[in-house]
């Protein structure tokens, strides 16, 4: 099954934390807090405006993002948890070099 968002949603999925201190203490899955970054696989066409013209996210496929550990709401498709959340709800791209 494959999803395409509606207006300015996009599909996230959660970027699993490292279960490994720095030390190499391992962090039991039960301590360990839901992931705030994810990968991005769908965007929405984007959202219309007053005079009925869209504009387009200023997210990609593919890109890093953070947002908050309760955002968005999670379905599972094809065995994956996945979240699918509005594009102001996530608050930045995270940029490796």
């Amino acid at each position: 099954m494959k999803l395409r968002p509606l207006h300015d949603r996009v599909i996230v999925k959660r970027i699993e934390n490292e279960t490994k201190t720095a030390s190499g203490i391992v962090i039991p899955d039960s301590a360990a807090e839901k992931p705030d970054q994810g990968e991005i696989l769908a965007v929405g066409p984007g959202k219309a405006n007053d005079k009925g013209e869209v504009k387009a996210l200023g997210v990609k496929v593919g890109d890093r993002v953070l947002f908050g550990k309760y955002s968005g709401q999670t379905v599972k498709v094809d065995g994956d948890e996945l979240l699918v959340m509005k594009e102001e709800d996530l608050f930045a791209v995270v940029e490796i070099k």
